[in-house]
């Protein structure tokens, strides 16, 4: 698929206040008070916002935009779509509350552990918006909500101790690392899959000539390009795919996981150069990560123009 740049921000940059928007639920649910708890409430809900409002730049007529929430019952992006606008409801108010109150008060916990539930579960709706179409077999894999849902959940803590170090302490460290290793292990086993995976469709069984014998065009179903070849058809090269494949490794999962195991043997001066640092490879890599996913990704559709997945 050709990547778009809408699309691009909005998965990263939602999938990131999201992540920090659980982690925070989850801690406040079980006691647990971060340092910038209200501030940190206020960023997951600021990354949310840009997300979605980058995401309507990908519709064809944005004002049409709300028609997309009545077919919850079988589409995923319409469920996607309301579990975002609901989560606003109880993190809104469990920020406001954090902001105001004790950090122990039952209210805020449990206001907490419901904002952590929805946030992963609008995490969880968005991967399934592309797990779910099994016309494109890179995007219908077990591993896509997975992934989803772990790189929400490292790009979040990352943003925790990067925002700890500012107020002046260490943060989550071994949540972080712990996030970035587990996400590290999903993406390799996933890119290890599809590449090794058969392709699940050719010409014959796409057109059902397969007992026939093997299917061939014979003439090109249009002489220039289009809508097909441009985005369902989309190719990248192998050698910059893998060259980008690496970049991820480096910049979305190694230097993260070192300069956040640094903090821990440097002085506190220290933390906030390494955090910050580690935040900006983590943006880059994750940008790379999910343009790669998008780019790697053919519909069956591009069968009928020789593009064999």
């Amino acid at each position: 698929m050709d990547p778009a740049a809408s699309i691009i921000i909005f998965t990263t940059a939602s999938g990131a206040g999201y992540g920090l928007l659980a982690i925070l639920g989850f801690m406040a649910a079980l006691d647990v008070s971060p340092t910038p708890g209200p501030f940190a409430v206020a960023l997951a809900l600021g990354l949310i916002s840009i997300g979605l409002f980058a995401s309507t730049f990908h519709l064809g007529r944005p004002l049409r935009a709300w028609r997309a929430l009545s077919r919850w019952r079988t589409s995923w992006m319409s469920r996607e779509g309301l579990a975002a606008l609901v989560t606003f409801l109880p993190a809104t108010a469990f920020g406001v509350l954090w902001a105001s109150s004790e950090p122990n008060d039952v209210s805020i916990r449990l206001l907490g552990g419901l904002s952590a539930a929805m946030a992963m579960t609008t995490v969880f709706c968005t991967a399934m918006i592309y797990a779910s179409l099994t016309t494109i077999r890179r995007w219908s894999h077990t591993l896509v909500p997975p992934i989803y849902l772990a790189l929400a959940l490292q790009s979040g803590a990352l943003l925790l101790v990067a925002l700890t170090t500012v107020f002046g302490g260490r943060g989550p460290i071994a949540l972080a690392m712990a996030t970035t290793f587990a996400a590290w292990l999903i993406k390799a086993a996933y890119w290890r899959s599809i590449d090794r995976a058969l392709p699940t469709s050719s010409l014959g069984s796409a057109t059902g000539l397969a007992h026939l014998g093997a299917a061939r065009a014979f003439d090109p179903p249009h002489t220039g390009a289009n809508f097909l070849l441009r985005d369902m058809g989309f190719v990248v090269a192998r050698k910059r795919a893998l060259a980008l494949r690496r970049s991820v490794h480096v910049c979305l999962f190694g230097a993260p996981f070192a300069l956040i195991g640094l903090i821990l043997l440097t002085p506190l001066s220290a933390s906030c150069p390494l955090a910050s640092t580690a935040i900006l490879a983590a943006a880059i890599g994750l940008g790379t990560e999910r343009w790669l996913f998008f780019a790697e990704a053919r519909h069956v559709s591009a069968l009928f123009y020789g593009r064999v997945d």
